[in-house]
């Protein structure tokens, strides 16, 4: 098995630069970056991939494939993500990534090419999906409840808030942390990221990202 790599936004895109530069160097393989999103109304897709790709192409990166996600993704749309070199999950509402992603064809060939070493980035929905558990907080939700979904796994025993400066989760991790027993908390203000190596933290880059981390007790 391929070293696994993640690489977590706390806002939209671009990319920080450093770890677009990282997220291109992980990409050791041919196949396309495939980039995830939800198709919003009002709003062209083709206007804002630019966003992604102008930062990836700079560093090299050549080939994307674009996978507008829905509840019946195509024969095609599921052989190109299964050849990819990369995975972007965009941002947007959340419950409707979880509900097209986790636990569906698209969910499972994203984790089977996470654990073949191909490199998966999430950028705030993209990145709350990551853990086991996807905790969307109250303020990303049209009814103003917070909810507790089934996530991916990509990331073991850690919570995630996204947006943390601007939507004030200081409470929401601290809360989702004690609850889960989780081993790390990471909270990811706007314009921040972090890249993790097969769980563990390896670079920070944009405003800090907050860790919370248990203690371990120590044997007598």
């Amino acid at each position: 098995m391929r070293d696994q790599q993640l690489f977590l936004f706390g806002g939209g895109p671009p990319f920080t630069p450093m770890l677009c530069e990282q997220f291109v160097s992980c990409l050791n393989q041919s196949g396309p970056v495939a980039l995830l999103y939800v198709p919003r109304p009002g709003s062209n897709w083709d206007d804002y991939a630019p966003i992604y790709t102008d930062a990836l192409t700079a560093n090299g990166a050549t080939d994307f494939f674009h996978f507008p996600l829905s509840a019946r993704p195509t024969p095609e749309q599921l052989k190109q993500l299964a050849g990819s070199a990369g995975i972007i999950i965009s941002g947007g509402e959340t419950e409707r990534y979880q509900q097209f992603i986790v636990g569906t064809p698209i969910g499972a060939l994203i984790h089977e090419r996470f654990q073949h070493g191909v490199p998966v980035a999430g950028f705030s929905a993209g990145a709350l999906l990551t853990p086991n558990e996807c905790r969307i907080p109250a303020i990303d939700q049209r009814d103003n409840q917070a909810l507790i979904l089934k996530g991916l796994g990509l990331l073991a025993d850690a919570v995630i808030s996204v947006h943390y400066d601007t939507w004030q989760e200081e409470t929401n991790l601290s809360e989702a942390f004690m609850k889960t027993a989780s081993a790390f908390g990471y909270g990811l203000p706007e314009r921040s990221g972090i890249y993790l190596k097969n769980d563990r933290l390896m670079q920070q880059e944009g405003p800090e990202a907050v860790l919370l981390k248990q203690k371990k007790v120590e044997m007598t």
